[in-house]
């Protein structure tokens, strides 16, 4: 009888011999029907088993770098983007450090780009194990000045985005009963500032759809984190717009503007995206992560502000802070 190892084969004469104690594999009787290097072939594939994310928003800033830092962590990482014309500079990073990485159409906004991509990715891999919803962008101004639809565009990038990709990419992971599904949200998923409600408020829509997906797939194997970076440094406002008909004379308009020029300050000393992509390679190596993972100086300061005082006290200490 013949036993076999990934190293080879080990006869039963060598049974007591210290080679057969120090080999650390399962061992497997010898089936002359099977051949010995399909075996071993199929031994290595479960030891090495290539790990699979895609990324989305990964033209520039927290995307781009989440990306590449998956991939140096060992991923085969899909870094997607709407606009693939922006691909060069990520795909010159990743070619200069030899990263398996591989750039791939996809828009939030379009279901079909969706499936077309994951598809792509369940075709190419046979399997996904992390995604991170990254894409998105911000709205400037005051209720008032800001129309439904701008607001409903707001939220279908946002919220609804990540709900269609949610939808392809779960059950994938419930059929692998493994996966993590990071949301990026933003301290304003927890904390209201005048001059952006649309945005913050799709970002409180994230947030609470994130806690319930804790509860709903955890059961599966599937864990769901959410990232809450403050203000990206230099970065942050090319994701963010202004409304697309201004009101010349809106009552608003000194509060928005002074809301424009504090951000654009705080981003000035804001937090690098790498920053951010360094915490979601880190807690993805997490065997029971956290809910929320804030990120940045100026997050953890409103957050714990916000622990510490009531509504009453917070709403008067953010007044100071901000005007």
């Amino acid at each position: 009888m013949c036993i076999i190892y990934a190293s080879g084969l080990i006869t039963s004469s060598t049974q007591n011999s210290s080679l057969f104690l120090l080999v650390n594999t399962v061992p497997r009787i010898y089936d002359p029907f099977i051949p010995t290097f399909q075996l071993i072939k199929k031994h290595k594939q479960t030891l090495h088993m290539e790990k699979v994310a895609l990324v989305t928003g990964c033209s520039s800033g927290i995307g781009f770098e989440t990306a590449l830092g998956l991939a140096r962590d060992g991923y085969f990482t899909y870094a997607s983007m709407r606009n693939t014309s922006k691909s060069s500079k990520i795909e010159e990073a990743a070619k200069k450090e030899n990263l398996a990485l591989k750039v791939i159409q996809l828009d939030v906004d379009d279901k079909d780009s969706i499936k077309n991509a994951v598809a792509q990715i369940v075709k190419e891999k046979n399997r996904l194990d992390v995604l991170v919803n990254n894409a998105g962008y911000g709205i400037f101004g005051c209720v008032e000045d800001i129309s439904v639809d701008e607001l409903k565009e707001q939220f279908e990038t946002n919220f609804f985005g990540v709900v269609r990709l949610i939808h392809e990419v779960a059950p994938i992971m419930r059929k692998q009963k493994a996966g993590s599904i990071v949301n990026v949200s933003s301290v304003a998923g927890r904390i209201g500032f005048p001059g952006s409600p649309a945005y913050i408020s799709s970002k409180f829509a994230l947030e609470g759809l994130s806690e319930c997906m804790r509860y709903e797939m955890t059961p599966f194997g599937i864990n769901t984190i959410i990232i809450e970076p403050g203000v990206i440094k230099t970065k942050f406002l090319d994701s963010m717009r202004m409304p697309k008909n201004p009101k010349p004379d809106s009552p608003y308009k000194e509060l928005t503007d002074k809301v424009v020029g504090g951000i654009k300050m705080m981003a000035q000393m804001g937090t690098p995206p790498k920053e951010v992509a360094d915490t979601i390679v880190r807690v993805l190596k997490e065997k029971n992560p956290l809910p929320r993972y804030p990120v940045g100086n100026d997050a953890a300061m409103f957050l714990e502000a916000k622990k510490m005082k009531t509504d009453i006290e917070f709403e008067n200490y953010l007044k100071k802070e901000l005007f």
